[in-house]
């Protein structure tokens, strides 16, 4: 006959998550955003909710995909380019003749402006200083002077924009107008 075994022998292993997915850290401003949200709930402040529900959706989709928002610059950038959406969508509506959905535009870039202005960058003389400084790095050493290689000498481990707080894109602009001026 079949003898069953009622006792199993148990390892002395310590339980373990072995498919856990950490969680990449969230920037410093989101918890703020996270925070207003839950006040904005109370409120019942519609306007802001939405806004920041749907900053809060887009970093968590962001999450999942290669690059995901981990630092408040890259939050930044996703909050201007938020903002410059929703002034394209108001202008349309202007130009509708639509003033109640141009009004509801205009107040989510006044919200999307407000957590714009909490995160802390560099200003935009310091950033001109240190691209022409690596501009005259680049001459004196004899290369070839473009956007794209002052960009890559500027950002890259042990340049001079390395971890600073300074936006790509504005970082860009002053250099087009460094190399355009040389």
């Amino acid at each position: 006959m079949f003898r069953t075994l009622r006792s199993t022998t148990r390892l002395n292993l310590s339980p373990v998550r072995w498919n856990s997915t950490a969680s990449p850290a969230s920037p410093p401003l989101m918890a703020k955003i996270r925070s207003d949200l839950k006040i904005a709930m109370r409120a019942k402040d519609t306007a802001r909710l939405n806004v920041l529900r749907a900053l809060i959706s887009e970093t968590n989709n962001s999450a999942k995909t290669s690059s995901p928002i981990q630092t408040d610059l890259q939050l930044l950038s996703l909050i201007r380019k938020r903002a410059a959406a929703a002034k394209e969508a108001s202008k349309q509506f202007a130009d509708a003749d639509r003033p109640d959905l141009k009004e509801k535009e205009d107040a989510q870039v006044t919200i999307l402006e407000e957590y714009a202005g909490q995160v802390e960058t560099m200003s935009m003389d310091d950033i001109k200083a240190i691209v022409s400084q690596e501009l005259l790095k680049m001459k004196e050493a004899g290369k070839k002077v473009e956007v794209g290689g002052l960009l890559k000498s500027l950002f890259a481990p042990g340049g001079a924009l390395d971890g600073k707080p300074a936006e790509r894109a504005e970082v860009a602009k002053i250099a087009k107008e460094a190399v355009a001026s040389a």
